[in-house]
């Protein structure tokens, strides 16, 4: 698959490492459909940026854990553009949930927004896609998927989910259409990381130093237009801290 003319939803693509995707894929010719949930000034610099660019773009409110708000979005996609081509689930929350406080609400909230939103729109834009004959849908996920950590546990399973929903979903959708994975590592900070905890991550990855989101943009590209032969994969890119 080449970019140029494709059209392209990215959840969660008014801010962060979502924006800095579907950036780029404007920039490689795509027309986008911008998702924000609550981030709608956001999502409009968003859109106004990829319009910079000479590209189609159309910003789309969706709560992305509830279905009906996921079949409008995708509607509204396709009533504008015929089509959604490519998918990339960038949207996610991640709340610290130290396990002493941890409740059933924080598991449920953070299980919806990480995993049940990408099973919605991969189940109805992948339905789509498969009887159009082709597709590639992006999942991010995270390294804490493979390699939990402490004091974030809804958020490590759902990530575990996204990777094992990636490897099902590639399965039910082949051969024309191909799904794969990003488990990005420390590429944008949460707001609570003080520079301690900043340094002390950045000292045990074997790269030593921090990655960004163009990282993870262009692996996306990689895995539209690199080759249609990878499917179901996970892509790590976490500066060797899977090996650290």
């Amino acid at each position: 698959m080449t970019l140029k003319g494709k059209v392209a939803l990215v959840t969660g693509a008014a801010k962060r490492v979502g924006r800095a995707i579907a950036l780029d894929l404007a920039k490689r010719g795509a027309h986008l459909v911008i998702h924000y949930n609550t981030s709608r000034r956001e999502g409009e610099a968003t859109a106004a940026a990829v319009r910079r660019l000479r590209r189609r773009a159309l910003t789309v409110q969706a709560d992305l854990t509830d279905d009906d708000a996921v079949r409008q979005m995708v509607a509204t996609a396709r009533r504008t553009f015929g089509r959604v081509d490519v998918l990339v689930n960038s949207a996610a929350i991640f709340p610290k949930t130290p396990f002493a406080t941890l409740s059933e609400s924080d598991w449920d909230t953070a299980i919806d927004a990480n995993l049940k939103g990408p099973f919605l729109c991969a189940l109805h834009i992948g339905r789509a896609m498969r009887s159009s004959g082709c597709g590639k849908i992006i999942n991010i996920a995270d390294w804490a998927g493979i390699r939990p950590y402490r004091d974030y546990l809804p958020y490590c399973v759902a990530k575990a989910g996204v990777i094992a929903l990636t490897k099902a979903l590639a399965k039910e959708l082949a051969p024309k259409v191909q799904v794969n994975c990003i488990a990005p590592g420390p590429v944008l900070w949460p707001e609570d990381f003080s520079a301690a905890e900043r340094q002390q991550i950045i000292r045990r990855t074997p790269l030593r130093r921090a990655g960004s989101p163009a990282d993870i943009a262009e692996t996306v590209a990689f895995l539209i237009e690199g080759s249609d032969f990878i499917t179901g994969a996970t892509i790590p890119v976490e500066g060797g801290r899977l090996l650290a």
